[in-house]
């Protein structure tokens, strides 16, 4: 009996230190990122240094989001975003394409070398990302000033789901910026920048079917509802876009 209440015991044992070995989860390893970030949960971020430090590439993305908000370490984040982002983390590498392109106390804006990191995170389908460097190729920020390729990022995130892009494709659909002029696809896009609820596309479409054009009459009852809902969403939802 004592042998058998042994044998139990150490595959108890055993099982818990397996478990205790066993990596953990992406999901798992953000909820401690979360912990660490709000609560200034020392715990939490120990836990995270120790992941990082077994190359984990999401707790150094984590570690480096938590060091980002403290001055004297941001040069760690940076290193640690690159570190994740070479381990393969998308957000990583579009967090490093943010860090870099608008530079903070401690990282000086470096905008040409913002741009690959945000190519990489777009070439994996990184809505954001893509957005970020369609802008600075519509700009010339950065990078060379390029109306076609700004259009194909623009259009890229747009069709991810990202709202602002939308809008500004509409614009440049309107405009036949590095595309054929395209009135119904600018009303297309237009429409389904509003139907994100992306304020600017309500504010606008509102202007839109108040006058009437081409595209569609004059309809001052859904210019009232889209004005209304603009005003809602650019007081409540803002920060979302």
């Amino acid at each position: 009996m004592r042998t058998l209440t042994a044998a139990l015991l150490s595959s108890v044992l055993l099982f818990g230190c397996q478990m205790q070995q066993e990596k953990p989860t992406s999901a798992q390893i953000e909820v401690i990122g979360m912990k660490a970030k709000q609560e200034a949960d020392a715990h939490a971020e120990r836990k995270l240094i120790a992941w990082s430090e077994q190359n984990m590439p999401v707790a150094q993305r984590e570690l480096a989001i938590l060091y980002q908000s403290r001055p004297e370490q941001r040069a760690d984040a940076l290193k640690l975003f690159e570190q994740a982002a070479r381990g393969g983390d998308v957000e990583a590498a579009f967090q490093l394409g943010e860090m870099l392109r608008i530079g903070v106390l401690g990282v000086p804006a470096a905008p040409t070398a913002a741009a690959p990191w945000y190519a990489l995170a777009a070439q994996h389908q990184h809505a954001k990302a893509a957005l970020a460097l369609g802008l600075m190729v519509k700009n010339g920020n950065g990078v060379p000033c390029d109306a076609a390729r700004a259009a194909s990022l623009m259009s890229q995130a747009a069709g991810l789901g990202n709202a602002h892009a939308m809008f500004l494709l509409s614009n440049i659909y309107r405009a036949g910026e590095g595309v054929a002029q395209d009135t119904a696809k600018a009303r297309t896009w237009l429409e389904e920048a509003a139907e994100h609820e992306y304020p600017p596309a309500l504010q606008e479409l509102a202007m839109t079917v108040q006058l009437g054009d081409a595209l569609s009459a004059r309809d001052e009852r859904r210019a009232g509802e889209l004005m209304k809902e603009a005003s809602e969403h650019r007081r409540n939802n803002w920060n979302r876009f």
